[in-house]
């Protein structure tokens, strides 16, 4: 199975946001190292928990730290940000690293409404013309005048590149069919929600038409995982996210990871008890061996192409496990 990393630069508790990025590198060279396909940096605002704000910044960083692994954003969020402005900032990142570099479109704000606002200089975000917003990048990075008047006297340089491998990011299933008519790969975040559709699958299948960005369809699935050497080190390393992730269900969203010893010890209701197992089909937790046959399990009967690995230990040795132990069963 192809493996590749989804990194958000988690905060955790008690180290700082440089610390995030500099283990976001050192992430991606272990990575490399172990033969993962591809690391993306997610996008996120408005947040003391992620150091992901300019994930195209990272990647380039990345990039030039590394020599194999491809690189991008998972996604880069493009109601904020001009066509124009993301084709330049893709391009270049392409001719600094050929054939590496990876354009992940997300439709989602990234953020709340405050940052929606922030980014949008005070104007009220445009939410409805996302497709054709992502249709005019395209137009950009393939060298071509997008069929908009703001846009038929200006190039996007710089030109004659090598076209970055481009994806539209979805969770819901709504995008699948537009993403295989446009030419993208599809990349579903499975651990949005715990849910996934083979009909979604299926029907972008069947829109897909090859483009100069995709040359024939791709799936990636986006998992978020906990895995050590024994369950009982999986369940210890995993509670911080899942506390984590039910205090954000109850509108707690900027709080950092809590070590593993302080969510030990966390009050925690018989009703948290049952809304954390419920949310297991969102995290998968356990040994490497029982994770990699649930994804084994789940590609035979979804027919994806590639799993991207999110995880979150409150160590980065921890995590860099989760990443060494998968892909010794996988790969």
């Amino acid at each position: 199975m192809k493996l590749s990393v989804l990194d958000q630069a988690p905060i955790t508790s008690g180290n700082t946001a440089p610390d995030a990025l500099t283990k976001a590198v050192e992430l991606a060279v272990v990575a490399e190292e172990l033969g993962y396909e591809r690391i993306w940096m997610a996008e996120h605002h408005n947040t003391k928990g992620f150091a992901s704000s300019a994930p195209e910044i990272t990647a380039s960083y990345i990039a030039a730290k590394t020599n194999r692994i491809r690189v991008g954003t998972g996604g880069t969020m493009i109601m904020h940000y001009s066509p124009y402005k993301i084709a330049e900032v893709f391009k270049t990142l392409s001719a600094l690293a050929p054939g590496r570099i990876d354009f992940g479109a997300g439709r989602a704000p990234g953020g709340d409404n405050y940052a929606m606002y922030a980014l949008a200089e005070g104007r009220q975000p445009q939410v409805n013309n996302l497709y054709e917003k992502l249709q005019w990048t395209l137009d950009f990075l393939n060298d071509q005048a997008p069929l908009n008047p703001y846009y038929q006297r200006v190039t996007a340089s710089p030109n004659n590149v090598v076209l970055p491998q481009s994806w539209l990011l979805g969770s819901s299933g709504n995008s699948a069919v537009q993403a295989g008519k446009m030419g993208l790969g599809y990349s579903y975040a499975q651990f949005f929600n715990g849910y996934m559709n083979k009909k979604v699958f299926d029907a972008y299948r069947s829109n897909f038409v090859p483009s100069p960005f995709m040359e024939k369809s791709e799936i990636m699935i986006s998992y978020f995982v906990t895995v050590a050497e024994t369950r009982e080190e999986a369940e210890y390393e995993a509670k911080p996210a899942d506390i984590a992730r039910l205090l954000f269900n109850r509108g707690q969203v900027d709080l950092m990871r809590m070590t593993p010893e302080e969510a030990k010890d966390y009050p925690l209701t018989e009703m948290d008890r049952m809304w954390i197992e419920d949310n297991r089909s969102q995290h998968f937790v356990g040994t490497a061996k029982e994770v990699a046959d649930i994804l084994l399990q789940e590609q035979e009967e979804y027919g994806f192409d590639e799993a991207m690995i999110c995880t979150i230990p409150h160590s980065q040795e921890a995590r860099l496990n989760v990443y060494r132990l998968l892909a010794k069963e996988l790969m």
